[in-house]
């Protein structure tokens, strides 16, 4: 006699669809959160980086990277502020920025330095122990296009530390000018003040 077919094959399979379904969502929710932090950074003049979508998002780099759409978007936003500059800062000429304004960008494109820095060995770590753990079980094809994904984020991560530090580097030369223009000032203000008959 044979044994009845068991059920148990269907709900298995309905219990898949619905995390299927579950995780569909999750993805969907954060892309869209990513696009709109992109979108909000843009507007706000703040700078835009890979680092920065993912703490605005509250999603990791990691997903940023793995979703093309929200890949592209971020590259297309970093690419328009090299293009058109920050909006929301002062225009070159139009007004000299303060030397405590000028600090304050330099402390924070130092902490973005920091963060980028972080994040590239975070990426590392990642990538030495998913590759122990993957390299057995994927085959070759597989193998290479994940080393050229990875070479591309990387290249990535070196991009923005270089733009970071050009930033900081004219951050510094801002910073020197302001502070000669400050003591110059003062300079001139006092022989004023010296050539101002008693009364």
């Amino acid at each position: 006699m044979k044994p009845l077919p068991s059920a148990g094959g269907n709900g298995r399979d309905a219990r898949i669809e619905r995390l299927h379904a579950s995780r569909t969502r999750d993805s969907e929710a954060k892309t869209a959160r990513a696009l709109e932090a992109v979108s909000d950074l843009l507007s706000s003049g703040r700078r835009i980086s890979v680092a920065q979508v993912a703490r605005e998002a509250s999603v990791s780099t990691w997903f940023i990277y793995n979703q093309p759409k929200v890949h592209d978007a971020v590259r297309a936003g970093m690419t328009t502020q090299r293009e058109q500059g920050l909006r929301g800062r002062s225009a070159p000429g139009t007004q000299p920025a303060s030397p405590a304004a000028l600090q304050t960008e330099l402390a924070l494109a130092r902490e973005e330095i920091k963060d980028l820095k972080r994040e590239r060995d975070r990426l590392r770590e990642r990538v030495r122990l998913s590759l122990g753990a993957e390299i057995e079980e994927v085959d070759r094809n597989r193998l290479v296009e994940r080393v050229q994904q990875l070479e591309r984020e990387n290249a990535d991560l070196r991009s923005q530390l270089c733009a970071a530090r050009d930033q900081l580097n004219a951050l510094k030369g801002r910073l020197q000018e302001a502070e000669d223009e400050l003591v110059a000032a003062r300079a001139g203000l006092r022989r004023a003040m010296r050539s101002v008959p008693p009364r």
